[in-house]
């Protein structure tokens, strides 16, 4: 026998295998050795028939309760909400008994069909139970008025718990050992968490963030040598935006055992610059002039009111500290605000007469009578 025959007998002897499976499939008997496409052709076509008339008298059942909920929520004036609820059931319970239907004319065995039918029914009860969990956090989180944040994670959280006790019911009802399948998976879990403790300690820190709510996004902080503006509060990081628009990422473990300062907490920050004046020039007349081009500035506020004091007395002038206070929107433009400030406060004081002095020293001279010539 040649190689292309032995080849030949091979895919031969599978493709008649394939086609008895087919044919025991659909209801035919190995027993009478009566092969015939045309039996088969006719079985196909039988079962097909079966299947389209028991789909469209579900489709039919489906449209039928469709309509009924669209007329009672125009009867009597239900919430969109709960009718789409209700056309959502509907649409579910549509799709498991078409499926259902389908399997039990493919001759599939009845405990299949059983357990795709009890196994449907728990995925359907675990799906109501999430939608009424993401409702009822959402409730809470928006009576204690906590942000969105905390909010998506608590979500993400009570849909993995439900997604792990969906699988694990639906897996029960197909005969898979679920004890074994969960401590594979608890194994599976301790190595990984094991592997890679720093994620998780970011994790945990990211959860410590989102309930304190010591910063949010949109808020300014500084973080040791860091500032700028929170864009983003993950899991995992941190990420502010600062003044050269440069996106800075930091771990949360880190944000979590820093020293974080939000400049942006309270409705008003309060900022200073200092300016000197002449020993000799007249302070009233220098605050003054300070005062009226702070209250002239479109950033500084009106209340509280700018102040300029004298904070020291020096050997080249006397230090003046001009505070004043500006809106939390205005903390990213604080060193151009400053600039400008600096630059009023400069001109004003020229203006109003007042000196600025400058760091010089001046050298006196004795010029004593030569004496007398010996």
């Amino acid at each position: 026998m040649t190689a292309a025959t032995t080849v030949a007998n091979f895919f031969k002897k599978i493709l008649t295998e394939l086609y008895q499976n087919i044919y025991q499939l659909l209801g035919g008997s190995l027993d009478d050795q009566t092969l015939s496409l045309a039996n088969i052709g006719l079985s196909v076509l039988r079962t097909s028939i079966k299947i389209v008339i028991l789909l469209v008298l579900i489709g039919f059942i489906y449209w039928l309760l469709v309509y009924v909920v669209k007329t009672l929520r125009k009867l009597f004036g239900l919430s969109h909400r709960y009718a789409r609820i209700a056309r959502a059931i509907l649409r579910y319970l549509w799709f498991m008994t078409s499926l259902l239907a389908f399997m039990s004319q493919i001759g599939l065995q009845a405990d299949t069909v059983k357990a795709t039918a009890k196994a449907a029914t728990w995925a359907g009860f675990y799906y109501a139970l999430w939608a009424a969990s993401g409702q009822m956090v959402s409730r809470v989180l928006k009576h204690y008025e906590l942000n969105a944040s905390i909010e998506q994670l608590l979500k993400n959280l009570l849909l993995v718990l439900i997604l792990a006790l969906a699988f694990a019911t639906v897996m029960a009802k197909f005969g898979f050992d679920v004890i074994s399948i969960v401590a594979g998976l608890g194994i599976a879990g301790l190595a990984v968490g094991w592997a890679s403790q720093s994620t998780l300690a970011n994790f945990i820190a990211g959860i410590v963030i989102l309930v304190e709510q010591s910063f949010q996004v949109g808020d300014w902080i500084r973080l040791g040598d860091k500032e700028g503006r929170v864009v983003k509060i993950s899991l995992r990081a941190t990420q502010i935006l600062d003044r050269d628009n440069i996106i800075i990422i930091i771990p949360n473990s880190s944000v979590a055992s820093s020293e974080v300062v939000n400049l942006t907490s309270k409705k008003m920050i309060r900022f200073e610059v200092t300016t000197r004046i002449g020993l000799h020039a007249d302070i009233t007349t220098a605050r003054s002039a300070i005062i009226k081009t702070l209250q002239k500035d479109e950033v500084v506020l009106k209340h509280p009111a700018p102040l300029a004091t004298v904070a020291e007395i020096g050997e080249s002038g006397i230090r003046l500290v001009v505070r004043f206070w500006v809106a939390p929107l205005s903390v990213a433009r604080i060193p151009v605000i400053k600039e400008n400030i600096n630059e009023k406060i400069k001109r004003a004081l020229d203006e109003a007469g007042v000196e600025v002095p400058f760091p010089h020293m001046k050298l006196l001279l004795d010029n004593p009578k030569l004496g007398s010539e010996q």
